[in-house]
C-alpha cells in the first residue's frame, strides 16, 4: 500500500470476515479499521461489512457523503424527495440529496437516479475524484477515459481489479475510499487531513497514524460495575472486546475495570490496572491536581472526574488509603472503591526504610515503609508495622483490607512451559498472568510467557505462584530463570593470584578488566579468585549495581545468524538474547562490532551462552575471528 504505519500500531485487530485469499489480509483489516473509525463504512449491528455483496448507487452515495466534509450535517430523518424514483420514504433520500448538493452525484438523462442499480467502478471513481476537487471539465475525451486514467495515476486502484464497467462490491468500495483518504487532493493536502484537520493523521511522507485515528474514535471511559453496559451507545453483545491489550470477551471484564468503546468500530477496550496505597502528594496543588503520588509513584490524571475526586473538594485527603483506576495511557481515569477492588499485590521487597509523610494538615509523620517490586512490573511503596521485613523478602500486600504487608513462604512449582506459553506443566496460565524474574537484591524483571516457552522448571526456579478461581496461574515469581538480569561482555585481562606463603597460609587476590557495550571497566578482589579467563563472560550485580562476581560463558560453534536465532555448526537453531553483543577478535583484541559487519565479512563465528535454552538461557555474545 502507499502508506507505512507508524511504529507502535495499536494492538487492535478487527477481523470482520474480510479478505479472500487473493488479497493481503493485513491491508484489508487496516482499511476496515480506518473506515470504521471514521464512521464511513461500519457494517451491520454485528460489524459485518458484507464485503462480497455488490453495492447500489444509493449505498455508494451514503458512503460518499460520510467521506465528505459535510458528513456531520446530514441526518437520516430529513424529509426530502431528490428524484422521482427516490421518494421521501426511501432510506437514502437525505444522503442522495446531500450528495447532489455537494456536486458528487447526478441522475440520468431522463431525470432518474436509479438508486437500486449496482454502481460501476467508473461511476464510483468519478465520485471519488469529485471529492478530491476534480471537476468533470478537468478531463478531456469521452467519459470515463480521463477519469480512469487519473484513477490509475493517483494509485486509487490499489486492492481493486475491476474493469471500468464492472459492478463494484463493498470490498471494492472499501479499498477505493481507503485509498482516497491517503491521496492528496488538488490543493496538495492528504484527503484524510482534510476530513480531520486538527489531528494531522497523515504526515508529509504519507504515513498514517492509525493509533491517533482510533484514539479519536474512542469514547469513555466508564468504570465497569453493575449495569455499565447500558452506558454504551450500542449493543455490546456483538462487540469485539480487548482487555489489557489482548483479545477477550465481555465476561472477562471485571468490576472496576476502566472501559472505552467505539460505536463505529463495534469495539470495547477494558483495562484492569489499579493501584492502592497512601495518597502522598498532589501536584501542582491539592486544589487543582493534575497528577498525584500514591504508594510512592506519580500518576497523571486523565479525567475531570478523577481530578475532582482527588482535590480538596472531593472525598479523598492526603494520608488516606486510595485506589486509583488506571486508564489505557496509565493515568488516573477514576478513583475506585478500595474495599471492592479486592487488590492483592504480590512482589519482592527492594527497599525498607523509615519515611516522612504529609498528614494533610500541614504537618508530617514518620512510618516504616517498604518498596515492593510487584509482579505487574511496577514499584510501589507501602507503610507497614512489620519491622522485620527486609530486602529480598517475598510479600503480599492486602490493599483492599487492612493494608497489611505479609511475608510469604516460598511455594515451589515444577514442569515444562508449553511452546505457546499457555501452560507450566499441567497448570494453565491466565491470559493476563504477571511474571517477574528475581536475582538476589536486584530489582526484578517483568517477563512474558513466550520468553519462557520450552523451559523445564526445576524445584529451585519458581519462588511463588498464585491461582485464581478458575485454577489459572495469575502471578508467578521466578528465581534467576532468564539470566536477563545480568550483564554480558568480555574479559580482556585476567590476573589471579593463588599461592602458598612460606611458613603456612595462602595469598589470594584477583583483578579483571572487562568490556561491556564498548566501555572498559575493572573488577577485583583482595581475597577471592573467580576462575575466569579472557573471553566472554557474565557479570552478576548486587542490588546497588555493584559487581558481585564474574562468570565464564559456554561456547558453541556457529555457521551463521538469521533473525532472532543463530545457526549452529550442527545445523540446529539457537535462540539469541535480545541484547546479544557482537565482538571481532583481532590479534587477541576484542572490538565491539555489529551484526551487519560480521555478516559482510569472512569470519568464523563462536556463540557464547550462559546456560541451556531448556533452563532459560540464551546466546549472549557472538565473537567473529
Amino acid at each position: 500500500m502507499k502508506q507505512r504505519l507508524l511504529s507502535g500500531l495499536l494492538a487492535v485487530v478487527l477481523l470482520l470476515g474480510l479478505a479472500p485469499a487473493a488479497l493481503a489480509a493485513a491491508p484489508a483489516e487496516e482499511a476496515a479499521q480506518v473506515l470504521a473509525a471514521l464512521d464511513i463504512m461500519v457494517g451491520d449491528e454485528n460489524g459485518d461489512l458484507a464485503l462480497d455483496r455488490t453495492l447500489t448507487r444509493a449505498e455508494f452515495a451514503k458512503l460518499a457523503v460520510a467521506a465528505s466534509t459535510s458528513r456531520d450535517t446530514v441526518g437520516d430523518t430529513v424529509a426530502v424527495k431528490p428524484y422521482p424514483d427516490v421518494p421521501q420514504t426511501h432510506w437514502a433520500a437525505p444522503y442522495i440529496k446531500a450528495a447532489v448538493d455537494l456536486g458528487l452525484v447526478q441522475g440520468d438523462l431522463r431525470g432518474y437516479f436509479n438508486p437500486d442499480r449496482t454502481i460501476t467502478l467508473a461511476e464510483g471513481v468519478t465520485v471519488i475524484l469529485r471529492l478530491l476537487g476534480y471537476e468533470d471539465s478537468t478531463f478531456t475525451g469521452v467519459w470515463p477515459s480521463g477519469q480512469m486514467a487519473q484513477y490509475r495515476a493517483l494509485k486509487l486502484n490499489e486492492g481493486i481489479s475491476l474493469g471500468q464497467n464492472d459492478s463494484m462490491t463493498r470490498r471494492d468500495a472499501m479499498y477505493l475510499f481507503y485509498n482516497l483518504l491517503l491521496t492528496k487532493n488538488l490543493s496538495g493536502t492528504y484527503y484524510l487531513n482534510v476530513l480531520e484537520p486538527t489531528l494531522s493523521l497523515v504526515n508529509a511522507a504519507g504515513e498514517l497514524d492509525l493509533v491517533a485515528l482510533i484514539n479519536s474514535a474512542m469514547e469513555g471511559p466508564v468504570v465497569a460495575g453493575s449495569g455499565w453496559q447500558s452506558q454504551l451507545s450500542f449493543a455490546s453483545s456483538a462487540a469485539k472486546v480487548y482487555r489489557n491489550g489482548s483479545q477477550s470477551s465481555l465476561d472477562r471484564i471485571q468490576d472496576q475495570d476502566v472501559v472505552y468503546w467505539s460505536e463505529s468500530m463495534r469495539t470495547v477496550w477494558a483495562y484492569g490496572d489499579k493501584v492502592t496505597g497512601t495518597y502522598e502528594a498532589a501536584s501542582p496543588s491539592i486544589t487543582a491536581p493534575t497528577s498525584v503520588t500514591v504508594a510512592g509513584k506519580t500518576y497523571a490524571i486523565e479525567t475531570a472526574s478523577a481530578a475532582y475526586a482527588l482535590s480538596d473538594l472531593g472525598g479523598w485527603q492526603l494520608g488516606d488509603t486510595v485506589t486509583l483506576l488506571l486508564g489505557r495511557a496509565g493515568g488516573v481515569a477514576a478513583v475506585g472503591d478500595t474495599q471492592a477492588a479486592g487488590t492483592v499485590v504480590y512482589g519482592v521487597v527492594t527497599k525498607a526504610e523509615n519515611t516522612a509523610y504529609s498528614d494533610g494538615k500541614g504537618g508530617t509523620y514518620t512510618a516504616r515503609t517498604v518498596t515492593v517490586s510487584a509482579t505487574n512490573g511496577g514499584s510501589y511503596r507501602y507503610q507497614t508495622t512489620n519491622t522485620t521485613l527486609d530486602v529480598g523478602d517475598l510479600v503480599q500486600v492486602d490493599t483492599a483490607g487492612t493494608g497489611s504487608v505479609t511475608r510469604l513462604s516460598e511455594l515451589r512449582l515444577t514442569g515444562k512451559m508449553s511452546s505457546d506459553g499457555t501452560k507450566l506443566g499441567s497448570e494453565p496460565l491466565a491470559d493476563d498472568v504477571q511474571i517477574i524474574d528475581t536475582y538476589e537484591a536486584r530489582t526484578p524483571l517483568r517477563v512474558y510467557p513466550q520468553r519462557l516457552a520450552g523451559v523445564s522448571f526445576t524445584d529451585d526456579m519458581v519462588r511463588y505462584y498464585v491461582r485464581n478461581g478458575q485454577g489459572e496461574i495469575t502471578h508467578l515469581i521466578l528465581n534467576n530463570v532468564t539470566g536477563d538480569l545480568h550483564q554480558y561482555g568480555v574479559v580482556t585481562k585476567a590476573e589471579e593470584v593463588d599461592v602458598t606463603i612460606p611458613g603456612g597460609g595462602f595469598m589470594v587476590s584477583s583483578s579483571y578488566t572487562y568490556d561491556v557495550g564498548g566501555q572498559e571497566q575493572v573488577f577485583g578482589s583482595s581475597d577471592s579468585v573467580f576462575n575466569v579467563k579472557v573471553g566472554p563472560c557474565q557479570i552478576k550485580l548486587d542490588g546497588d549495581a555493584s559487581i558481585e562476581r564474574l562468570v565464564g560463558l559456554n561456547q558453541l560453534r556457529l555457521s551463521g545468524v538469521s533473525g532472532s536465532v543463530a545457526i549452529g555448526a550442527d545445523n540446529r537453531q539457537y535462540a539469541l538474547s535480545e541484547t546479544v553483543a557482537y565482538y571481532v577478535l583481532v590479534n587477541g583484541d576484542y572490538q565491539l562490532t555489529t551484526l551487519s559487519r560480521i555478516q559482510n565479512g569472512d569470519y568464523s563465528l563462536t556463540g557464547w551462552y550462559d546456560k541451556a535454552e531448556s533452563a532459560g538461557g540464551r546466546i549472549r555474545v557472538i565473537v567473529a575471528q
